[in-house]
């Protein structure tokens, strides 16, 4: 039987992932995971497909008490209570991402690191907002396929934060969650189903740690796995929330129908 071996968020789209033992999974998907986002000067929202090394920058988020926490790479880090004031709002994908600037150190700090003028959102309604729902806003790719990737490649092992999953499953074969898609799934106290493959971009070709392109996930993919629809390197699944409820680690995978 599968079980949760981690979960993975984001609280700043782009930034580094952090790893709690537990989410409550909404319909919608996680609130704090993508709650923030980073705005440049033109107004467009800045990622890490346009700079990799966002990735390379920690965070540490406390909802309760409001507390955003960045650790950059130099070993230099900003925290406070973060507070808004106003609306801004900026492209996500084929829509419009609407929320609240955010006040205090942390865009003076981004701004330094990346050598450009950044603005921080926090988007309306939580990090649910800040999802690309188009696919659903869940995401589960399976430790043996991991493995698999790194086999074909020929390294010792692949890093499963390049691929920003939600969730990467144990105790399955590798690419078995691709034969979830289209039924329902028991996902710890949730139940979700699998809608399609995730069509990976160049953003996995960047080290967690590093923020540098290091390794062609692409290419490997690609060489054993082929590509769907003329151009589509799939790894990983999206699904949708059909039953809300907590999913932690150690929570079993499961088929239901």
């Amino acid at each position: 039987m599968g079980h949760v071996a981690s979960l993975w968020v984001a609280p700043v789209k782009g930034l580094g992932l952090t790893s709690p033992a537990e989410v409550d999974l909404q319909r919608t998907g996680v609130d704090d995971n993508r709650r923030f986002a980073l705005v440049d000067e033109e107004g467009r929202r800045l990622g890490a497909l346009r700079d990799p090394r966002l990735v390379a920058i920690g965070t540490e988020w406390d909802a309760d008490s409001r507390r955003l926490a960045l650790r950059f790479p130099d070993g230099s880090s900003v925290e406070d209570v973060v507070e808004t004031d106003g609306p801004i709002e900026t492209d996500l994908f084929s829509r419009t991402l609407r929320g609240n600037l955010v006040v205090g150190p942390w865009a003076a700090a981004l701004s330094s690191y990346l050598g450009r003028r950044v603005r921080l959102l926090e988007s309306e309604g939580g990090g649910t907002r800040a999802v690309d729902r188009g696919r659903g806003p869940v995401t589960l790719v399976s430790e043996a396929s991991l493995a698999e990737l790194a086999r074909q490649a020929g390294v010792e092992s692949v890093d499963g934060r390049r691929f920003r999953m939600l969730v990467h499953v144990g105790g399955v074969e590798a690419h078995e969650e691709d034969t979830w898609i289209g039924r329902e799934l028991r996902l710890g106290g949730a139940v979700v189903r699998p809608l399609e493959q995730v069509a990976r971009c160049a953003i996995t070709t960047t080290g967690p740690e590093s923020g540098r392109r290091d390794f062609d996930t692409l290419r490997a993919i690609k060489d054993y796995r082929g590509v769907r629809d003329a151009d589509a390197i799939d790894f990983g699944i999206y699904g949708e929330v059909v039953a809300p409820g907590p999913v932690r680690v150690g929570d079993a995978v499961e088929p239901v129908s």
